[in-house]
């Protein structure tokens, strides 16, 4: 009886083990974003070929503690980053580099230009902006999520094409409603 009794405790201690891992935190530079040599268009290509809905461009700059708050809290979260892979390519962009790079109308600019165009000027960070499979801005974001469910909701928003029927902020208060029942 003693050792079922083992046996029983160290399947708990097994499991609760593995799923303490399944859900540690992970590194985004390596599981969230993708990397790319700066032509936006071919990384399009790529998402149409492995089956994706688009590509989504992080905005960021070094100063930022909301970038920093979302990498440490939101971004390198298994989950968020499961969902997201499975979607979309997604990449890092320095709103303050001169590096070239080709942005998703085939258009040769600089990182920060593209984020000018992107967020038509305005400076804040971070802005996540999601184009579909024919380079067009579909959804931008600007800031913080309060979470990584929110920012999976955001993620849905825009994979499901739930943004021709309605804003983000419409979408996030149904989402709330139908979690307390109402």
């Amino acid at each position: 009886m003693g050792s079922l009794k083992a046996i029983a405790s160290a399947a708990v201690l097994w499991a609760a083990a593995a799923t303490a891992l399944a859900a540690a935190p992970r590194d985004p530079e390596t599981h969230f974003f993708d990397q790319t040599l700066g032509d936006l268009t071919e990384e399009l290509a790529v998402a149409r070929e492995e089956g994706k809905r688009g590509i989504v461009i992080f905005f960021e700059q070094e100063e930022c503690p909301f970038c920093h708050r979302m990498k440490q809290t939101v971004l390198n979260q298994p989950e968020v980053q499961d969902f997201y892979k499975e979607r979309f390519l997604i990449f890092p962009v320095d709103i303050e580099s001169t590096v070239e790079i080709t942005d998703p109308s085939g258009k040769v600019t600089t990182q920060k230009d593209f984020f000018a165009d992107v967020t038509r000027n305005r400076g804040a960070t971070p802005v996540f902006a999601f184009f579909d499979l024919d380079g067009e801005l579909v959804v931008r974001y600007t800031g913080a999520t309060t979470g990584p469910e929110e920012f999976l909701w955001l993620g849905e928003y825009a994979a499901e094409g739930i943004y021709t029927e309605m804003p983000f902020s419409r979408y996030k208060r149904e989402k709330r409603r139908d979690q307390r029942g109402g």
